[in-house]
């Protein structure tokens, strides 16, 4: 059955960061930060997510004071401007000062494992939460890659996330689901969770796909010319591809892309958007 896409939110990434895989240091200077949110709403971006601790492999986490100094001075900014912000955090405390500098919505990649008390801050705050799969900081050994079936076990264990954080009071209208492409997952996997992607949609809750610059889509067909132990593409080269699991992910039902370069997916968007009014006014 053909979806209507048009209503497929973009959320454009703000990484306040010197150590991000993709952009980092870029935007480490607030007014720089905030000049580049502008960019992005004015290209398309509906919301804006701010992170302020990179999750990439290896990366050291930064104190809760550093993170919050990174992040506050951005999100009460664009706040002040009517910006829709969001949050990116592991932290309650960040996700709470977040909260009251005007951002929306927490988008939590540890899905609320990362701190046991942010399930209670969402539930008083009443905010929009994003429920990221999670099994642990990719630096971590034990969030292993292993699975018999990714799509039923992401599937799984989401749902589990959500009935605990139900148990904590938070209510299901709050509540945003991301499979967590690239996280505990190798090529193979993220693929096989994207073919399923309409999976994950039918758990019934709004759904956020961060497939943007992954690794996986620095290894595509056109280049296969690279050695198999070859580096992929750098970051910067793989928007393309991010526009194409954008569209897919639109199809799928994704409430929601979260993305670095707003254009490419903008357009995909809008070429499926104008097409199915095309095919809707024959």
């Amino acid at each position: 059955m053909r979806r209507d896409m048009r209503h497929t939110s973009i959320m454009g990434v703000l990484n306040v960061t010197p150590d991000s895989f993709s952009d980092g240091g870029r935007w480490t200077d607030p007014e720089a930060a905030v000049a580049h949110a502008r960019t992005l709403l004015a290209q398309g971006a509906d919301l804006v997510d701010v992170g302020g601790e990179s999750t990439r492999p290896g990366s050291t986490r930064p104190s809760e004071q550093e993170e919050l100094e990174r992040v506050l001075p951005v999100v009460s900014a664009l706040a002040a401007e009517g910006c829709a912000v969001s949050i990116d955090t592991m932290r309650a405390p960040v996700a709470e000062a977040a909260l009251q500098a005007g951002a929306v919505l927490v988008n939590d990649v540890s899905g609320g494992l990362g701190d046991p008390a942010m399930g209670e801050l969402v539930a008083a705050t009443g905010a929009r939460y994003v429920v990221m799969h999670w099994r642990g900081l990719l630096s971590d050994p034990a969030a292993r890659h292993h699975y018999d079936d990714v799509v039923q076990e992401v599937c799984r264990e989401l749902g589990d996330r959500v009935e605990a954080l139900l148990g904590q009071g938070v209510r299901q209208e709050q509540l945003v689901l991301d499979p967590g492409f690239g996280f505990s997952k190798d090529a193979a996997h993220n693929w096989q969770l994207l073919a399923g992607l309409d999976r994950v949609v039918a758990l019934g809750l709004p759904v956020l796909v961060g497939t943007s610059r992954k690794r996986f889509l620095g290894r595509l067909a056109p280049q296969a010319h690279q050695a198999p132990e070859g580096e992929p593409s750098p970051p910067a080269d793989r928007d393309a591809a991010t526009a194409a699991t954008s569209l897919l992910a639109a199809q799928a039902g994704a409430w929601a892309v979260r993305v670095h370069e707003v254009p490419p997916t903008r357009d995909a968007l809008v070429v499926w958007r104008m097409t199915q009014e095309a095919d809707d006014a024959r």
